[in-house]
């Protein structure tokens, strides 16, 4: 399966050799009040999903299908109540633990984990109660201690908004201290490119 999922990714790289980003306005906040326009992290090139997505992919076919439902989810303050909720509840229920050397196993539900673990609980959880998965996209990124690190994106109708273990805060993707590097598809999951420069 693993090989399958691989040659998926590189045939569908092969056939896609950019897209082309639109332009994104400036930043968009949740310290002052939203703007109208859309902030969307904006994608380049298609890349190869993280081999730790993959092997979880392997074991959790459901989770890694294309779905159907909208790719942007409608901004209210009650939406964001409900992000808060879960962003704090996840963060406060998962002991923190990194995998070891070598190993890169992720992981839904965990009791445990890193932050791909966090990332795949919240993302559950939040399907769970009815968000549609294709407005949730995973994202690699660096730390500023440029450690590898991965969140949960929810794009709305206000910009993409970032879940992160780190903080409790729903913060706009252009608000947080991260270099971004990749981000999943909301058509298919098992589809990733770099983040536009």
């Amino acid at each position: 399966m693993i090989k399958k999922l691989l040659t998926a990714s590189a045939a569908f790289a092969m056939l896609v050799s950019s897209v082309t980003p639109s332009s994104a306005f400036g930043p968009a906040g949740l310290a002052s009040p939203l703007k109208d326009h859309l902030d969307h992290i904006q994608v380049a090139q298609p890349v190869l999903a993280p081999f730790g997505f993959v092997s979880y992919c392997v074991q959790n076919q459901e989770d890694c299908k294309p779905s159907a439902g909208p790719e942007t989810v409608e901004w209210s303050y009650r939406m964001m109540r409900e992000l808060r909720q879960v962003n704090y509840r996840i963060n406060k229920s998962i002991v923190p633990v990194n995998d070891d050397d070598g190993s890169d196993q992720w992981q839904a539900s965990a009791a445990s984990g890193d932050c791909e673990d966090y990332v795949l609980t919240k993302r559950k959880e939040l399907i769970n109660k009815g968000w549609p998965a294709k407005a949730m996209r995973i994202a690699v990124a660096y730390t500023p201690d440029n450690i590898g690190h991965a969140v949960l994106v929810v794009r709305t109708t206000k910009g993409d908004l970032v879940l992160d273990n780190r903080t409790n805060s729903i913060v706009s993707w252009r608000e947080t201290d991260l270099r971004w590097v990749m981000l999943q598809s909301g058509e298919n999951p098992l589809f990733w490119n770099s983040v536009a420069a």
